[in-house]
């Protein structure tokens, strides 16, 4: 029995829109719009274009990412257009078009950036500010951010947003930050409110760029070894010098994705989080109420896109997304764990393992003598009265592998 083969997924031309929609957009694209098969948008942009009888229009699906795949599917070999706000791969389309497409089916034509124009509104140069987007995301992404003198501008979800983030702001000590909601940039409607976030009440547009000016006190670097009291914890907890250990060793980098095995508050998938924006990492735990905990550690410390997985190695690592790299701070010794962990490391991946007891040590021991690596052992002592002078008191001497398979 024969099989027609699927077609090909067509080319699709990305138009970005400004805030002046259907007037702004040079007229070589409006053409191209204009005389396309199918055009793909927004109800808002699709209100935005002249009648055309012969034109098959398309809102996105909802779920976008979900049913934009079939969607495609089904719009055959005719030009197909779709429009997006702005720049198309500034937190748009365009970069979801890319992901499941292809840089080669898709073409894009950027109108001006809503961020490009914020900071012209504002003065700001490019390098002096980071840019967060929250569209479907959430707010508690800008903590991460927090430092005096910073300036931030965030891509807007919708008009909650700025009370959101003022909220979010003056309860960790940034209630002094200043608020400039740049409403429909580009329009001849624009607007511009601005106030202090420990007094926000202001009514904003839907769409916005949010511009922050932070005023508060500096908290915590994104170098490893956040102090043992920024995390919430039952004392299950790789203490501040063994994750500065372990975090160099398993050295995140830009878009990698860490397993932390028997996570306990979640602190080294936190801070590999906070290395950079792009990193993502899942957090292993059998205990629901440290997996409840290590929810609350990622959001609280501007990281709310950890995953956390409730459920025991080695049966709750099936179905992960690879790793680059993986850190078990607990259970080394249960059947498979580190088997199946070695097993999921691709060529370059680095892996950590933590132990404190005799009968780990002699599995880091003998996992050494089998695949090479560097093992060492780390005993840290701390300053602590002893009576009415000073003296040190040992932790836990805590033997580490790493492994980085070549």
């Amino acid at each position: 029995m024969s099989h027609s083969p699927r077609p090909s997924p067509p080319t699709v031309t990305v138009v970005g829109i400004g805030a002046d929609g259907w007037s702004g957009i040079p007229e070589p694209l409006r053409d191209l719009v204009l005389e396309a098969a199918v055009v793909l948008g927004g109800e808002r942009h699709l209100e935005l274009l002249p009648d055309v009888d012969t034109q098959h229009r398309l809102p996105w699906p909802s779920p976008l990412r979900a049913g934009l795949p079939a969607l495609l599917e089904t719009l055959g070999d005719g030009p197909v257009v779709a429009l997006a706000s702005g720049d198309p791969l500034v937190s748009g389309i365009g970069t979801t078009l890319i992901e499941l497409l292809g840089a080669d089916r898709v073409v894009i034509h950027p109108a001006v950036s809503s961020i490009a124009l914020a900071r012209a509104r504002l003065g700001w140069p490019a390098e002096s500010c980071a840019v967060v987007t929250l569209v479907g995301r959430d707010p508690a992404l800008v903590l991460r951010e927090l430092a005096p003198g910073r300036r931030v501008l965030v891509l807007s979800s919708d008009e909650q947003t700025p009370a959101q983030v003022a909220g979010l702001l003056t309860a960790a000590g940034y209630g002094a930050s200043t608020l400039h909601v740049l409403g429909d940039l580009g329009s001849s409607a624009e607007t511009q409110l601005t106030g202090v976030a420990k007094s926000w009440s202001r009514d904003s547009p839907r769409l916005h760029v949010l511009a922050l000016e932070l005023v508060g006190p500096p908290l915590l670097g994104w170098t490893a070894g956040l102090p043992d009291d920024a995390f919430e914890h039952d004392g299950q907890l790789t203490k501040r010098d063994l994750r500065a250990s372990a975090l160099a060793r398993l050295a995140p980098t830009p878009g990698g994705h860490l397993w932390d095995v028997g996570a306990g508050a979640g602190s080294i998938g936190i801070e590999w989080m906070r290395a950079h924006p792009t990193c993502r990492a899942t957090a292993i735990e059998g205990n629901p109420d440290r997996a409840a905990r290590i929810a609350q550690n990622a959001s609280r410390l501007g990281v709310p896109g950890l995953i956390v997985v409730t459920g025991r190695a080695p049966d709750a690592l099936s179905d992960l997304p690879a790793p680059d790299a993986i850190f078990i701070g607990g259970g080394a010794t249960a059947p498979g764990v580190l088997e199946t962990c070695l097993g999921a490391l691709k060529i370059g991946g680095r892996l950590v393992v933590h132990g404190v007891t005799l009968e780990t040590e002699q599995v880091l021991a003998q996992a050494y003598n089998s695949y090479g690596g560097e093992l060492t052992r780390i005993a840290v002592e701390t300053a602590a009265p002893v009576g009415t002078f000073t003296g040190w008191t040992p932790a836990r001497t805590v033997t580490q592998w790493a492994y980085h398979r070549s």
